[in-house]
């Protein structure tokens, strides 16, 4: 190729970046996936029981983590982690699902540079956000006989962290959506241009909080290689077959690395993508009851 051609297409690539994290800070603003603690709480009462939600903050060495319950004590806690990038609100249509409410309290996290938990300065060491969201849970576990945890998208890769390190704290495990194989997920162009220090300036710190963890995905994944057999909690994997985002093989990878987990159940979900959240709902629901042991629905009928 000729020479004088490749560096004007290097600065179209590069403007063609910048524009488009313009576009996403504007996205990500106009979301308001990050709420003040007023604002969540607006955003939670509106629930079917009226139960007000309870906001907290746990102390580290280095930030405040912010967390919101809601529910009933007497009752067993799935505790929810989100991906990125994202808050605790992400989670407001499970937080306020009455058939939940009935069965579970539950408590959401914002993970280590996200939300109020040190905005926009990452911990890109998974071990570490596990042993914080870990302290949390071990802190709520004194009122409930059982926790679930359900974990997606990145918040997937915590999750098991959590059930590899500490599984004395967990009864019950559902990963969606969860990156998990190193290496197998989709990594865009934009990302090595994020933290450029021509751009760094106007990058909202969620998404460059992501971007931190994006590019060292398949190093943190790797670490924990040998720890999956320390998983011996109950585990659900669901996934869209058709995630471009996160690659199917993600779930093949779990399932074949749970050697010890007491069951595993893997549903790849037909005709669905990175969205099933928003999709299939109540497959994720299902798949929380049946941890919790509440009902014994046939996960595999949510496979179309």
């Amino acid at each position: 190729m000729n020479i004088r051609l490749i560096r004007p297409l290097r600065r179209k690539r590069f403007y063609l970046a910048i524009a488009l994290i313009a576009f996403l800070s504007y996205a990500y603003d106009f979301l308001s996936l990050r709420l003040s603690d007023q604002s969540l709480r607006e955003a939670l009462v509106q629930n079917p029981f009226h139960f007000q939600p309870d906001i907290h903050y746990h102390s580290t060495k280095d930030r405040q983590v912010r967390f919101v319950s809601m529910g009933q004590d007497s009752l067993p806690l799935i505790v929810f982690v989100h991906g990125a990038p994202s808050s605790t609100h992400f989670w407001k249509g499970m937080l306020t699902d009455s058939l939940l409410l009935c069965n579970a309290k539950m408590l959401a996290v914002d993970r280590p540079g996200y939300g109020y938990s040190g905005y926009g300065k990452p911990e890109i060491s998974v071990q570490k956000q596990a042993q914080v969201i870990a302290d949390i849970i071990r802190q709520e576990r004194k009122h409930h006989s059982t926790v679930i945890l359900h974990g997606s998208s990145y918040g997937g890769t915590v999750a098991a962290r959590i059930a590899m390190d500490y599984p004395d704290l967990i009864d019950g495990l559902l990963l969606q959506s969860a990156s998990l194989a190193p290496g197998e997920e989709k990594t865009y162009s934009i990302s090595y241009y994020v933290n450029h220090w021509a751009t760094d300036w106007f990058v909202p710190g969620a998404l460059k909080v992501a971007n931190y963890e994006k590019l060292s995905h398949a190093v943190q994944l790797e670490q924990m290689r040998p720890f999956w057999k320390r998983i011996i909690t109950p585990t659900i994997i669901l996934h869209g077959a058709m995630d471009q985002l996160i690659y199917p093989i993600n779930a093949d990878y779990a399932r074949k690395m749970l050697v010890n987990a007491r069951s595993v159940d893997l549903v790849m979900v037909k005709n669905s993508a990175h969205d099933l959240l928003w999709t299939r709902r109540e497959l994720l629901i299902a798949a929380l009851l049946q941890l919790l042991n509440k009902d014994h629905t046939d996960l595999y009928t949510f496979r179309q």
